[in-house]
């Protein structure tokens, strides 16, 4: 339907016959004359993957940092640089080729034997592009430039979680009313979704669905106990398979949690797939298929029953039914968890006053729940928040983006977990304070002659 769409659009501007290419997780990239539209290499695979990655730990980071920023431009003038570094290092690095890297007597083996050269180039690529020097040296330095943003987390602001269709929450501009930026303008802090936990959804989707349809597509209908080989065909068919998308699982949620320690370790780790179908599952079966399935009810009351976030607000396109199956759904949802502050918004092209409306008043509620939450936090400490900026003013290192606050469990807030930490730190400090003191030895009183 959508390329159906663009092929109109393009043919109505004048230019029929653009060449359309097709990106689906299913089936590649292709040209509608079923030829490949694009060289599928594995510098290129790689070179997507690692930039997938990058950009959903950078899109993570900005919206951690950008909120807290001391000075107003800081975040996005330090980003576009660093960013730019990034994307020259993928772009101009060299390709791994064992025909150039091979000593001298071995290069003329490689030449003449094809299976052994793209053998050890697709190994050695694998290397350079994961762990090599360069790749390496680049994050580095990428996350030493963003060290030198001064933040200020002390501030007060609901941590608002983005769910919803998979275009709209992920997209920042007119297809979801530029709702990240208006709610940074109105003071709230956004948690956005990376395109790693769609990817690991669906490697999850793939794992319960050959575990639900084995009973049918089983090489052996019920062999008898004694018919060994015919029961280990059974077995080893869907383990095979299992052991497969597992593996794939794992080296996903390896790479991407890599990136996140590479670049300052402060980002989100990718929700685990069996909690949220689990959580999901009284209220939405997992395997209903359409759009995002069960996950925007699943990170829902995932987000809440784990207090994570103050408010979750769910974005999509007008019109879109699997989207509405969840808003519906999300009633029941709401209706057991009284807590809850859920608002779901679609786009269309006359409802952004509307939509911007309905958030602010929404985010009102949110901004209440996040200021009762850090006085509570503040209250337990003792400790005036007066005191707690002065010693953070003593210590620039809790100045740093990247200086990491431990999570306490039921606590959502940046600011309330940032001050239960500092606190934490100034009584460390007192305690050791008054260990180091030597008590003064008494000295004899001497009578004068």
């Amino acid at each position: 339907m959508y390329e159906a769409e663009y092929r109109f659009a393009l043919k109505n501007a004048g230019f029929d016959g653009f060449r359309v290419l097709l990106f689906k997780d299913s089936d590649g990239i292709k040209a509608a004359s079923g030829e490949p539209g694009l060289k599928f290499t594995v510098d290129f695979g790689f070179g997507m993957l690692n930039a997938m990655h990058l950009g959903d730990v950078i899109n993570d980071l900005i919206y951690q940092i950008r909120p807290y920023e001391a000075t107003q431009g800081e975040t996005d003038r330090v980003f576009r640089e660093m960013v730019d570094g990034l994307c020259e290092d993928l772009k101009n690095r060299k390709s791994y080729e064992i025909e150039q890297l091979a000593p001298e007597w071995a290069k003329p083996k490689f030449k003449n034997n094809k299976i052994l050269r793209n053998t050890f180039n697709v190994f050695g690529k694998w290397h350079e592009h994961m762990w090599g020097k360069d790749y390496l040296n680049a994050l580095h330095a990428a996350r030493e430039k963003m060290d030198w943003i001064e933040v200020d987390r002390t501030r007060v602001k609901p941590l608002v979680k983005i769910t919803g269709e998979f275009w709209a929450q992920i997209t920042e501009g007119d297809g979801n009313f530029h709702m990240f930026d208006f709610l940074e303008r109105e003071g709230a802090q956004v948690l956005v979704e990376p395109i790693a936990t769609w990817v690991a959804y669906l490697m999850y989707q793939a794992k319960a669905h050959a575990k639900a349809k084995w009973p049918v597509n089983r090489p052996h209908r019920n062999p008898e106990w004694y018919e060994v080989k015919k029961q280990f065909a059974n077995y080893i068919g869907l383990r095979k398979k299992l052991w497969g998308i597992g593996a794939g699982e794992r080296m996903w949620n390896f790479f991407y949690h890599r990136a996140t320690r590479q670049l300052g370790g402060i980002t989100h780790q990718l929700v685990p797939q069996p909690e949220l179908a689990e959580m999901a599952h009284p209220f939405y079966n997992q395997f209903a298929r359409g759009g995002e399935g069960h996950l925007e009810v699943g990170k829902n009351v995932y987000y809440t029953v784990h207090k994570l976030c103050h408010m979750v607000l769910a974005l999509k396109p007008f019109g879109c039914m699997p989207s509405s199956q969840s808003d519906g759904v999300q009633s029941a949802v709401i209706n057991k968890f009284k807590d809850m502050i859920f608002l779901p918004i679609e786009t269309s092209g006359e409802g952004e006053v509307n939509a911007h409306s309905r958030v602010q008043m929404a985010l009102g509620e949110a901004k209440v729940k996040a200021k009762t939450e850090f006085e509570q936090c503040l209250n337990s400490t003792g400790k005036s928040l007066q005191q707690i900026r002065e010693y953070i003013g003593e210590h620039p290192e809790l100045k740093r983006p990247f200086y990491h606050v431990p999570h306490r469990e039921g606590v959502a807030g940046t600011a309330a977990q940032f001050i239960l930490h500092v606190s934490d730190r100034i009584n460390r400090d007192t305690r050791l304070w008054k260990r180091s003191r030597v008590p003064a030895a008494a000295i004899p009183a001497t009578s004068g002659d």
